[in-house]
């Protein structure tokens, strides 16, 4: 089923005039602006057979004008090619990571969004065995146990995540053999876990993922340098 679209041609205008702004003397085409249910604040801008093409999150919807004028000059001059003015980006960003708009978004991932999952059991090691057991060691068993599961194929490129949306731990399978010594799954999911104690937080406009205490905290892991090495070498 495809998903559901609600034209909005009360936008047309707007991504007009940012047209006009960033190409004066150009040839005004047509545009067709939709929202559509996303899962995250994502927006698209294609130009097909002579028309711009745009798709808005509808957590968009009801934002105010000068955000969504923004976001018209920005994917204008990113489909154009032009310098993108920093007072607009400055004030996406502002609407971006406001505390309420991030947690509309968390609360839609969590709705919309699927995960799938093969399970925290794997060949060599159970991923609820090992959590249970650094969670002992370095947290004193306070953590609260997410799901956790493995990855579906062996990823080279994405190792482990924490989905704060779903409270979800995935480590790659590349790690479940008998050729990975246990401190490399030790220190993945034990940097996983660091994400659960410290969740990310703004820093004026920036996400801070990995804040001082993070890292400071990471640091503890007693075979750090080993765990580094050997994720090196995969």
């Amino acid at each position: 089923m495809l998903p559901s679209l609600l034209v909005t041609p009360d936008l047309t205008p707007i991504f007009q005039e940012e047209y006009r702004a960033l190409r004066p003397r150009a040839p005004m085409p047509p545009f067709v602006v939709r929202f559509r249910r996303f899962t995250s604040l994502n927006t698209t801008i294609r130009l097909r057979e002579g028309r711009i093409l745009v798709s808005l999150s509808d957590l968009l919807e009801g934002a105010p004008e000068s955000v969504l004028r923004a976001i018209a000059h920005i994917l204008l001059a990113k489909l154009y090619r032009k310098p993108i003015e920093a007072a607009q980006n400055v004030r996406f960003k502002r609407f971006a990571s406001s505390a309420a708009v991030t947690r509309q978004t968390e609360l839609i991932r969590h709705a919309r969004g699927t995960k799938r999952y093969s399970g925290p059991e794997g060949r060599f090691y159970h991923l609820e065995e090992v959590f249970d057991s650094l969670n002992e060691r370095f947290f004193g068993g306070l953590l609260g146990r997410p799901d956790l599961t493995w990855s579906e194929t062996f990823s080279r490129r994405s190792l482990g995540h924490y989905d704060a949306a779903h409270n979800t731990i995935v480590a790659s399978r590349v790690f479940d053999r008998p050729s990975s010594p246990r401190y490399a799954i030790e220190y993945l999911l034990y940097h996983e876990m660091l994400h659960l104690k410290h969740p990310v937080r703004m820093r004026g406009l920036r996400r801070c993922v990995h804040p001082p205490e993070f890292k400071a905290e990471e640091r503890l892991f007693p075979q750090l340098k080993e765990a580094l090495a050997f994720i090196k070498r995969l």
